[in-house]
């Protein structure tokens, strides 16, 4: 058998490549101010994307193991921008904030089908 690519987890891909494009000039600006919560987002925000991309070719417990990681790294960069707009290092990210939201919901939906 096959994995099969589902056209939501491809979605779901394209946009989280989206919200990578938006967070970097963020990671930016934090770093000025705290170098290791910036590689954290950096870290967070890349695994959601390897691990969208394997769940999508696994199948079975791997593929919804790899998707419920990409969950748990899109709860960590939600949690982190929070600290950074906490600390005043950023403004509120809204707009990612909206995206982090299809994300994780999409990504809560595909760990609950299978292959």
């Amino acid at each position: 058998m096959t994995p099969r690519k589902t056209l939501r987890s491809l979605r779901v891909l394209d946009l989280t490549i989206d919200v990578i494009r938006c967070l970097a000039p963020l990671i930016r600006e934090i770093r000025k101010c705290d170098s290791d919560l910036a590689d954290q987002i950096r870290r967070a925000a890349s695994s959601i994307a390897l691990n969208l991309g394997e769940g999508n070719a696994s199948l079975g417990g791997n593929r919804r193991k790899h998707f419920h990681f990409a969950l748990g790294s899109t709860r960590e960069v939600r949690g982190a921008l929070r600290v950074a707009e906490a600390w005043g290092y950023i403004a509120k990210a809204n707009a990612l904030d909206e995206q982090l939201d299809i994300i994780g919901a999409t990504t809560w939906r595909l760990m609950q089908c299978g292959p």
